[in-house]
């Protein structure tokens, strides 16, 4: 029996066509996307766009360009994939629950097919995350329009209740996420002037060292002048 290779070149082809398809035009790709076919093929192209954006977000780190929680120089393409193989099954129960209260239908794997080829967009929110605040409230609302297509398309939700509900989710993690970066922010500040304060504290204290040590030379000195001068009397 003949073992079938694994083609590399083959798998990334096949990746970079379907990501084009998904960002070129989201609403046909998910309208004749297959519901069902496993687990493998949504797998792979959400790790890919996981080593991609790890890969972006080293490029960044080492060039100074971004300070996320994964910008970690090259770690970051390592456990970006082993991230999303995790919270790609967790990622697509949230959403099965979602979908199933809003009326879908569908399996859990066709949950999971939609949130993996929806990672297609994670390279971008990796790029726009180098704009402060504006950046991620883009990158959400750009998730929240792909996620509003998909249930359209595929779970047949009608469009203004897909927009009602991620709207609302997606409000919601734009409020945390400023929120979270201001405070990130502030904190830095923070640690900066504690640092500033250290370093301003140290060399006051070793000028002070460095003063007495001085004035208890000169007195050594003067101490040792004045035996001089009494041995001579």
């Amino acid at each position: 029996m003949e073992q079938k290779s694994f083609d590399v070149a083959a798998i990334l082809a096949s990746v970079q066509k379907t990501a084009m398809s998904v960002v070129a035009s989201p609403s046909a790709f998910f309208r004749e996307m297959p519901k069902t076919g496993g687990f493998v093929e949504p797998l792979i192209f959400m790790v890919v766009m996981g080593i991609i954006s790890g890969f972006l977000q080293t490029v960044f780190s080492i060039v100074g360009l971004h300070f996320g929680f994964m910008a970690m120089t090259a770690w970051a393409i390592i456990l970006f994939p082993i991230y999303l193989i995790i919270g790609g099954f967790i990622g697509a129960a949230i959403l099965f629950v979602i979908w199933k209260l809003m009326g879908s239908q569908e399996s859990y794997e066709t949950a999971y097919q939609c949130g993996a080829y929806i990672s297609v967009l994670m390279p971008i929110i990796t790029v726009l995350g180098l704009i402060p605040y504006l950046g991620s409230a883009i990158g959400i609302v750009l998730y929240v329009y792909f996620l509003v297509i998909a249930s359209v398309e595929v779970h047949k939700i009608p469009s203004q209740k897909a927009w009602l509900v991620f709207g609302i989710i997606g409000a919601i993690l734009i409020i945390l996420s400023i929120s979270g970066q201001i405070n990130a922010r502030k904190y830095s500040r923070q640690a900066d002037r504690f640092r500033k304060n250290m370093e301003e504290t140290t060399s006051a204290m070793k000028k002070q060292a460095e003063q007495m040590q001085r004035q208890a030379e000169q007195a050594r000195k003067a101490a040792e002048e004045m035996q001089k001068q009494q041995g001579a009397n």
